[in-house]
């Protein structure tokens, strides 16, 4: 009989708000079971960018990432953002360890084509060290994972964190029971955005097909959405979507996919 196992996503929103951050470190640590968290940290490292005037491009809301970029993105989220997520772990007696995917050779992609549009040193995801990741939760220890891969060949990749999350997720589903949730600031998939209460509780692969299509579903969601359905076709055993309350043990709001 397999574990039950969460990976856990949180959002540049809930990391840049410290009250959310922290009320989310509370949860996640009270979290009973194994648990895996993601994070990126994309608006740091825009003000990291900026300071060291450093020009950011963005292409449909995705950042380019030139070698430059790629430096500032390693140090703020393999550095700053996930030493910050791990010592308040500690602080909450949760034994964690902060990785990149090049460490334990965890995570490996490929550098994305430069057709139709070179975004520079990103990676997609061809590989997941479950090995290496479950020896850690074995250990009691919760791996704790930036946005950034590797090639295998000595070169860090920018890789999205939802992403990551997701192929985390589905490659863990072979040992475990595996729950994947993206926590950010909203109560959900919002059938209106300017009303925060009007959360779709629950959303299969045809509705998400008609909203696209009507506009209701546009921008970020769409990619994160993307991910929940790819990893409920590849074995993933439940996501969801919302707020960190999601990790509460009473009934939530949030939005349940489904394919």
């Amino acid at each position: 009989m397999k574990g039950k196992l969460h990976v856990i996503k949180i959002g540049g929103n809930v990391i840049d708000d410290p009250k959310m951050l922290d009320r989310f470190i509370h949860d996640f640590a009270a979290l009973e079971g194994q648990k895996i968290l993601i994070h990126g940290g994309g608006k740091l490292a825009t003000q990291m960018s900026d300071q060291l005037q450093i020009p950011v491009n963005l292409v449909d809301g995705r950042r380019i990432t030139s070698t430059e970029n790629l430096e500032v993105v390693t140090m703020v989220y393999a550095g700053l953002i996930s030493k910050k997520i791990v010592a308040k772990l500690a602080g909450h007696q949760c034994t964690a360890i902060g990785l990149s995917g090049a460490d334990g050779n965890s995570i490996l992609a490929e550098k994305r084509s430069v057709i139709p549009t070179d975004f520079g040193w990103v990676g997609d995801v061809v590989d997941v060290n479950t090995a290496f990741i479950e020896d850690l939760l074995n250990k009691k220890i919760t791996p704790v994972f930036c946005a950034i891969s590797h090639d295998g060949q000595g070169q860090l990749l920018n890789t999205n964190a939802d992403t990551v999350a997701a192929e985390i997720a589905i490659a863990m589903s072979e040992r475990y029971d595996t729950t994947l949730m993206y926590c950010f600031e909203k109560n959900g998939v919002l059938q209106d955005v300017n009303d925060a209460q009007s959360v779709i509780t629950h959303l299969d692969y045809a509705q998400y097909e008609t909203l696209k299509a009507n506009g209701t579903i546009h921008d970020g969601m769409l990619p994160k959405l993307k991910n929940c359905f790819h990893a409920l076709a590849n074995n993933v055993k439940e996501v969801k979507v919302g707020t960190t309350a999601m990790l509460d043990k009473q009934p939530i709001i949030c939005t349940q996919i489904s394919l």
